[in-house]
C-alpha cells in the first residue's frame, strides 16, 4: 500500500493539487514549477494573477536552486522568530512564471519538520503553498473548518490529523540591499 507521502508526491507529479497540512496552516499546494498546475490553484481560490503564492522548499540548498542570492543568514534571522519565517527574496529562479511576482520576487520559507518538510525533500521540488480557502474568505483554523466546496476542488487531499488546529499564519520578512523589513509578525 502506498504511504500518504508517495500518493502526494505522485499527484504532485502529476500536476495535481492536494490539500495538505503545514508548518503553519492547511494549504493548497502544488509543484512549483508547474505552470499548469499554480494556474488551478488560481482557479480553485479564484485569486487575482496579480497576487503571487507562498513557495515552500525542505532545505537551505533547495532554496538556492530557486532564488538568484541569499545574502544574509537566513537561518539566524529565522531563529529569532517563535513561528515559522516566509523571506521574500527580489530575484526568483527555475520556478513556474505564475508564481513568481510581476516584479521577479518570490516569497519562500524552508519548512523545518513534519510531514511537508518530509514530502519536498522526497519530491525534489519545493511546492506552492497558499491558505486551503477561497479568495478574500476567512483562513480555516483547522481542516474541518475548510469550505466542502472548496475540499472538493482539489485532487487529493492528504490523510492525516485533520482536526489538529492550524498554526498561525507565518512571519512574511523583505530582504533589501542586505537589509530586512518585517511585512507581517
Amino acid at each position: 500500500m502506498m504511504s500518504v507521502i508517495n500518493k502526494s508526491i505522485q499527484h504532485l507529479k502529476n500536476g495535481k493539487v492536494i490539500l495538505c497540512p503545514t508548518d503553519t496552516i492547511w494549504g493548497l499546494s502544488c509543484d512549483a514549477t508547474n505552470f499548469s498546475a499554480v494556474e488551478k490553484i488560481y482557479d480553485i481560490k479564484g485569486r487575482s494573477k496579480e497576487k503571487s503564492f507562498i513557495v515552500l522548499v525542505s532545505s537551505l540548498k533547495m532554496l538556492m536552486h530557486y532564488v538568484e542570492e541569499v545574502s544574509l543568514d537566513i537561518e539566524k534571522i529565522s531563529s529569532k522568530y517563535d513561528k515559522p519565517v516566509t523571506i521574500i527574496y527580489p530575484k526568483a529562479k527555475n520556478l513556474a512564471k505564475n508564481v513568481v511576482a510581476k516584479n521577479g520576487s518570490i516569497a519562500i520559507r524552508i519548512i523545518k519538520d513534519g510531514f511537508t518538510k518530509k514530502m519536498i525533500e522526497q519530491f525534489g521540488k519545493p511546492i506552492v503553498s497558499t491558505s486551503a480557502n477561497f479568495s478574500n474568505k476567512n483562513t480555516a483554523e483547522n481542516f474541518n473548518k475548510i469550505s466542502e466546496e472548496l475540499k472538493v476542488k482539489v485532487d487529493y487531499i492528504v490523510e492525516t490529523d485533520y482536526g489538529k488546529k492550524a498554526a498561525n499564519a507565518s512571519s512574511i520578512l523583505l530582504i533589501e540591499n542586505n537589509k530586512v523589513k518585517i511585512l507581517r509578525e
